[in-house]
């Protein structure tokens, strides 16, 4: 028998905790495909008062012309997204404890179910979730990476097959384990090579712990192949990354950054950054953010070659997930643009952000942003009725934002003017 997450239940987010604690000693069943008796989902209400409320909320929501916005589904905690290479599920991780499988069967553009993933198996901010092309699906956690064999075929079963790419407590050491900067993110690069982002949990790093960091990729970006083998760490000097993708055209990494809080409103600068060779360092913590030195190092000549932001966002905005846009259905204008999430100001005395950025480039190369899908924050009041945290593409060439707030997942479509 199913269980339903109801309105208020999505509200709680704990449900299924009690039995996800018996879940621990599942992954070398699951790893050698036996079952461990587990029969029950969580599923979620997608209807109801509760999502009626959210999808009115996005009547506030303004786009450029030819836009929509719509609520494709109703997921506790949405965070980082990855849709399934075949187009049949859309994985949802979350800071929490589960990872929810989305799924539109009558491609209507709206979820007819969610469901949490691979209830058999116990998790611990399973917020990362990303495919290589060949369908593998990775998750990863606070300081684990698991592999998820066809998983976009096997989700309707409570027993999935999941292996260790990096086992618990090896992602990064122990002792650097916190509560702070631990939402992870992953990306599967053109070199088949697994790329995983590690957030240092400080403001700003101690100096006693930076060449410790470095060392361990922690405040960086780690790469390893799929199976766990031949780690190394790629670039570093990066405060706490929650979005990156490959350019499609270059191959290039790209990925955001927040930076250091606490130097007031209007400094440093958000940042999307790119990446043109591995071993490269991006500023943390000499730099806040930009070419803003940071108090704690700012009598420290910081070291040579130090790479700064290709663009530089709003201060305090809260630049998470990012992608390249590959699809047909936005204008062409669109075509190779980044998309990304502002989550939104939590350090500033004027709130800012909850927003979808667009970042298109000139011929030259010159990036120029500006807000895309902007109003989930109520300039009068300073209130928030939605946090985008990231942005994937469907097979359709429509956009999904997920929002933690709110705990939902919209699409964007385009149709144009008077077709």
């Amino acid at each position: 028998m199913k269980s339903i997450l109801t309105s208020c239940a999505v509200l709680a987010l704990w449900t299924g905790m009690a039995a996800a604690q018996g879940a621990g000693d599942n992954l070398d069943k699951l790893s050698n495909f036996k079952t461990t008796g587990t029969k029950d989902f969580t599923v979620v209400e997608q209807g109801g008062e509760f999502a009626d409320g959210v999808a009115k909320n996005l009547e506030k929501i303004k786009l450029p012309e030819g836009f929509h916005i719509g609520l494709y589904a109703i997921v506790p905690d949405a965070r980082h997204m990855a849709v399934g290479p075949q187009g049949i599920v859309t994985f949802v991780g979350t800071r929490k404890t589960e990872v929810w499988a989305m799924t539109d069967r009558n491609k209507d553009g709206k979820a007819d179910e969610v469901k949490n993933f691979a209830p058999s198996l116990a998790k611990a901010i399973p917020n990362g979730p990303c495919f290589s092309p060949d369908g593998m699906l990775y998750i990863a956690e606070q300081n684990r990476v698991l592999q998820y064999p066809a998983a976009e075929f096997f989700y309707e079963s409570p027993d999935v097959v999941a292996v260790n790419v990096i086992p618990q407590g090896e992602l990064i050491p122990v002792e650097y384990e916190s509560f702070n900067h631990t939402a992870r993110v992953c990306r599967v690069g053109p070199d088949g090579k697994l790329y995983v982002a590690l957030g240092q949990p400080y403001n700003v790093t101690p100096a006693e712990l930076v060449d410790t960091f470095k060392e361990k990729g922690i405040g960086g970006i780690i790469r390893l192949g799929q199976d766990g083998k031949d780690r190394e760490v790629y670039v570093t000097g990066i405060r706490n990354s929650v979005g990156m993708d490959f350019d499609p055209a270059t191959k290039e990494l790209w990925f955001t950054d927040n930076q250091v809080d606490g130097m007031g409103d209007d400094i440093p600068p958000g940042e999307i950054n790119h990446i043109t060779a591995q071993g490269q360092a991006f500023g943390h913590p000499w730099y806040g953010g930009g070419d803003v030195r940071t108090n704690e190092f700012k009598d420290q000549t910081p070291p040579e070659g130090l790479v700064f932001p290709v663009v530089e966002m709003d201060a305090h905005a809260a630049d998470l997930g990012m992608m390249f846009y590959t699809g047909a259905q936005f204008p062409a204008e669109y075509k190779g643009a980044i998309f990304s999430a502002q989550h939104g100001s939590w350090n500033r005395t004027v709130p800012i952000g909850a927003r979808v950025m667009v970042t298109t480039f000139a011929e030259d190369g010159t990036p120029t942003s500006k807000p895309f899908a902007e109003g989930w924050l109520n300039d009068e009041t300073g209130e928030y009725s939605g946090r985008p945290v990231d942005v994937a593409q469907l097979r359709d060439g429509s956009l999904l934002v997920s929002d933690d707030l709110a705990g939902a997942v919209y699409r964007i479509w385009y149709e144009a003017p008077g077709g």
